[in-house]
């Protein structure tokens, strides 16, 4: 059931029917209606008790679901593009990296924060979205690990102004630990720690410093991580990993 005093849009998404997008385009179509009464107002104000349906099927909240994916790159974190470019959702279309294959279908779930089109490895997908919102939420303090490549040998200067931050548009953008993972003869792949993620964070902190990303992996939130996962795979948390992520966010908190 929707929470007092929700606009419809988001209350159909809150229920794990669809994004908040998709509910605002259905309701202008005349598709759902409250209590009997379409409403074509995507703010329409509903309460706790109010009965939502599409297309005259009452809406009931779906069983939360907590992904992993492993995305590759190249890939969109979006639900559509309008360019026609490929997105984290058709990996959603394919059988799971684990269990029944037969058993393929999914509620509606989105990502949980994004990665950009050039980046790769570990996002999050839920139908949950006050976990998702914690999931990025600064006070959380939840660390997110990235292996990045750069196209320059990195000195322990450099490394010491990701820590101290570099001014960018206006933000300071700064890494929470950096460290050499190992260099080659002109690039090195970098290991930094981010406990906040705002736009582009490490893509902006290096062009700030005139360094070009060559690769950007994801490959832990809290203390998950990708491991073996496939690449354009995904698979549901373990409860335990789901209980390992929410222990994190309320240490963060503290």
């Amino acid at each position: 059931m929707s929470q007092p005093n929700t606009g419809l849009a988001r209350a159909l998404s809150k229920l794990g029917y669809c994004s908040r997008s998709r509910a605002a385009e259905l309701i202008r179509l005349g598709r759902v209606n409250v209590d009997g009464t379409v409403h074509r107002d995507p703010e329409t104000p509903v309460s706790r008790r109010s009965q939502i349906a599409v297309d005259d099927s009452p809406v009931e909240r779906s069983q939360s679901i907590y992904l992993m994916l492993n995305k590759p790159r190249g890939i969109l974190t979006t639900a559509s593009d309008e360019r026609g470019r490929e997105t984290v959702y058709s990996i959603l279309r394919a059988p799971p990296a684990t269990g029944d294959p037969q058993k393929t279908s999914l509620p509606w779930v989105a990502p949980v924060g994004r990665l950009d089109k050039a980046s790769e490895g570990l996002l999050l997908l839920t139908n949950d979205s006050a976990w998702a919102a914690r999931i990025t939420d600064p006070e959380t303090h939840l660390n997110k690990t990235y292996h990045v490549q750069i196209n320059r040998l990195a000195s322990e200067d450099f490394l010491k102004s990701l820590v101290h931050g570099v001014k960018s548009k206006g933000e300071l953008l700064r890494t929470k630990t950096v460290r050499l993972l190992r260099s080659g003869q002109k690039n090195c792949w970098l290991e930094i720690i981010l406990d906040e993620g705002k736009n582009r964070h490490i893509r902006r902190m290096m062009e700030s410093n005139g360094v070009e990303v060559l690769r950007l992996i994801r490959t832990a939130i809290g203390e998950l991580q990708l491991g073996n996962l496939a690449k354009g795979t995904f698979r549901q948390l373990t409860k335990e990993e789901k209980r390992m992520l929410d222990r994190a966010m309320l240490d963060g908190e503290k």
